[in-house]
């Protein structure tokens, strides 16, 4: 009996510890397969769109953005009007540099134009530092009136960067001057953004000014702005793209003179009245592109350029919505 008892025990045992370990491998099949699951869940890659918002004269930017074809998306919260300058320094050049050695003399030459001293308003612009020339502008937001969002796609290699916006205050002091600008640095890591497709093909240049179709009817469209070729015109500048509403009585001659930084009453704020910008792409170099996306709603709008006498240039276009 004894014995029966000891071989029944053994087997009771047996069986339990076999049921023991199919059990644990039951479980670690379903955390292997949970795992399994869960790896097969695809991964979201990360939104390609740089918000930026002004409140006051500042960016409130990231520091670093991925490199390739990025959505600026423009945010103005501020009472003044704003846009977005790339600039892309020579290698040695920090913002250290840029804001020692650069801002100065443009603050300089600037309240001597406005106080009627233009000889010595020159001679301080003639201050600004060699490596300056070798500075290039790979695009930017264009001009956006306050409480307004703009929407500007991009293409940025890695590199080391300053974003700033030169609209000047009321008493004619750029916003530069006033600290609004920043540096940006676009890492190697690669966007997961893609080109846009255009719904409205821009080309501009110094020959023939701005050439487009314009829209007529309302809706959200995707403007491509491709860059013929680049120049610096009579303010030191080059030629941009930018995107306003005209409300009647509007006068057209103030906005081609607000246009040119040059001029007393060019580009301060406000901005002449009857003129609300929406944005477009900044500054670029011959065979660049960049893209702008807007709403139109039925009304008068104008493609014009921040240049002296636009109109004079084929750089004022203006077009109308009308259903």
């Amino acid at each position: 009996m004894r014995n029966s008892k000891n071989s029944l025990g053994k087997a009771v045992l047996k069986v339990l510890y076999m049921g023991i370990a199919m059990s644990l491998l039951l479980v670690q099949s379903c955390r292997q397969n949970k795992k399994e699951k869960q790896s097969e869940v695809p991964v979201a890659e990360p939104n390609p769109v740089i918000e930026i918002v002004t409140e006051n004269m500042e960016f409130q930017a990231p520091d670093t953005i991925p490199s390739g074809w990025n959505t600026w998306r423009y945010i103005n919260k501020s009472v003044q009007p704003h846009f977005i300058l790339i600039d892309h320094p020579v290698d040695s050049i920090t913002v250290k540099e840029f804001e020692e050695e650069l801002l100065p003399p443009f603050g300089e030459g600037i309240t001597k134009l406005y106080e009627g001293k233009n000889e010595e308003a020159f001679a301080a612009f003639g201050k600004i530092p060699e490596w300056f020339g070798g500075t290039e502008w790979p695009g930017g937001v264009g001009l956006i009136s306050p409480g307004h969002t703009a929407e500007t796609t991009l293409k940025l290699d890695p590199g080391y960067y300053i974003i700033e916006c030169y609209v000047k205050m009321s008493n004619g002091m750029f916003h530069t001057n006033m600290g609004m600008f920043k540096p940006l640095i676009v890492s190697e890591e690669p966007s997961t953004l893609k080109e846009p497709v255009g719904d409205i093909a821009v080309d501009i240049s110094s020959e023939q000014g701005i050439v487009f179709n314009p829209p007529t009817k309302a809706g959200t469209y995707v403007f491509s702005v491709n860059y013929i070729d680049q120049i610096k015109h009579e303010h030191f500048q080059g030629h941009d793209v930018n995107l306003v509403k005209i409300d009647e009585p509007a006068d057209m001659d103030s906005l081609e003179v607000w246009m040119n930084w040059l001029e007393l009453k060019g580009l301060i704020d406000p901005a002449p009245k009857g003129f609300t910008f929406l944005g477009g792409v900044n500054d670029m170099p011959a065979g660049n592109k960049g893209y702008f996306k807007i709403t139109l709603t039925p009304g008068k709008y104008a493609l014009i350029s921040e240049v002296p006498k636009p109109a004079s240039k084929n750089m004022l276009k203006i077009f109308e919505i009308t259903e």
